[in-house]
C-alpha cells in the first residue's frame, strides 16, 4: 500500500515510498505464455519495490543524507484490488480497503523523509534533491504512450541508480513500462463491451440483487462504498462496506467473473501483439530480471 516532467513530484513520490510505476496502469495479463514470461504476482512486485527503496536508502546515506525506507506492510494489507474482487476472506476482513487507504494517507503525511527534507537549509535541500533524482538539470526521457500523449521522466540520482541496478537500462525499462501499462486504454473498453464478459457481469448483477444490492457491475458497487469512505472510522459504516464487499466477492466467485474477464483480456491483448509485442516482451523480461536481483537485496513480505 505505502506505496511523472517529474522534478519535486518525483522527489515526493520516492520520499513517500511510491514507485513511479504506481502512477501507471499496470497490465494484469501479457501475451500468451508461449510468447512472454508470466506476469509477476503482487508479492513479487512488492519485493522489487522494497529492493528499490533499499537501494535508494543506501545510496542517499552514502551521500551524507538520512533516508527512511517505506514501511513494509503485510501482503494482505498491500493487496492491489483489480476490477474484480473475489477473495471473500479479504473482503470480510478489509471490505474494499477504505481503512487501509486512510491509514496509508496518514502515513504519507507523517513520512519521516518529507519531514527531514523540510529541516534542511535551502542549499542542503537542493543537494538532497540532486542526490535523490538528479535535481532539475538532469536529462529527461520521454515516450509516446498508446492512446495518445507523452510521459516524461528525468533520469538521475539515486533513483536512476536503483533502476539501473534492478532493470539494467533505465531508458529501456521506462519505455516498456509506460507503453505496457497504458495499453489498458486500448483493450479495457473492448473487454467491457465483450459479449461473454457482459453476460458474466449480468450474472454477477443478478446475484447481487439476490443478496439485496442493486448494482450493474463491481465498479458501481465499489463507488458506492468509496462515496462513504471518509466515514468508515464509524463502525456501522465500515460494517456496511464489509457486507457489500463480501457480497461482491461471493457473486464474483459464483459467476467466474475474474476467470472470464482474464480470458477475454488475454484475447484482446493478443490482438495488440503486432504493434506492441516487443514492448510487452521487454516489460515482462525486465520485470523478471529485476525480481531475480531484488531477491538478493531484500526478503519477501510476510
Amino acid at each position: 500500500m505505502r506505496k511523472a516532467m517529474i522534478g519535486l513530484f518525483l522527489v515526493s513520490a520516492v520520499l513517500t515510498g511510491c514507485a513511479d510505476a504506481a502512477h501507471t496502469p499496470r497490465p494484469t495479463v501479457g501475451l500468451p505464455a508461449a510468447q512472454a514470461p508470466a506476469p509477476l504476482t503482487d508479492a513479487e512486485q512488492l519485493r522489487i519495490s522494497d529492493a528499490q527503496q533499499r537501494l535508494i536508502a543506501t545510496c542517499m546515506r552514502r551521500q551524507g543524507f538520512e533516508f527512511w525506507e517505506a514501511e513494509r506492510l503485510s501482503l494482505a494489507e498491500s493487496r492491489t484490488l483489480g476490477y474484480v474482487l473475489d477473495d471473500v476472506g479479504w473482503a470480510r476482513e478489509y471490505g474494499y480497503g477504505s481503512r487501509l487507504q486512510a491509514e496509508d494517507a496518514a502515513a504519507r503525511a507523517a513520512n519521516p523523509n518529507l519531514a527531514y527534507r523540510k529541516t534542511l537549509s535551502e542549499q542542503r535541500r537542493q543537494a538532497y534533491d540532486k542526490a535523490l533524482d538528479g535535481g532539475l538539470d538532469v536529462p529527461v526521457i520521454s515516450v509516446r504512450i498508446p492512446g495518445g500523449g507523452t510521459v516524461s521522466k528525468q533520469m538521475g540520482g539515486c533513483v536512476a541508480g536503483s533502476e539501473k541496478r534492478l532493470y539494467g537500462d533505465p531508458r529501456e525499462w521506462f519505455r516498456a513500462e509506460k507503453i505496457s501499462g497504458h495499453l489498458r486504454s486500448l483493450y479495457v473498453p473492448k473487454v467491457l463491451a465483450d459479449q461473454r464478459f457482459s453476460a458474466a457481469l449480468d450474472a454477477w448483477s443478478r446475484c447481487m440483487k439476490k443478496a439485496g444490492y442493486d448494482f450493474k457491475d463491481p465498479g458501481a458497487s465499489r463507488q458506492a462504498a468509496i462515496a462513504r469512505s471518509e466515514l468508515t472510522a464509524e463502525p456501522k459504516v465500515f460494517e456496511a462496506e464489509r457486507k457489500l464487499a463480501v457480497a461482491d466477492a461471493t457473486c464474483a466467485l459464483a459467476t467466474d467473473l475474474r476467470s472470464i474477464g482474464e480470458q477475454r483480456e488475454r484475447h484482446y491483448v493478443a490482438r495488440l501483439h503486432d504493434r506492441y509485442g516487443n514492448a510487452l516482451d521487454t516489460y515482462f523480461r525486465l520485470q523478471h530480471q529485476a525480481l531475480d536481483r531484488a531477491r538478493k537485496i531484500v526478503g519477501p513480505r510476510a
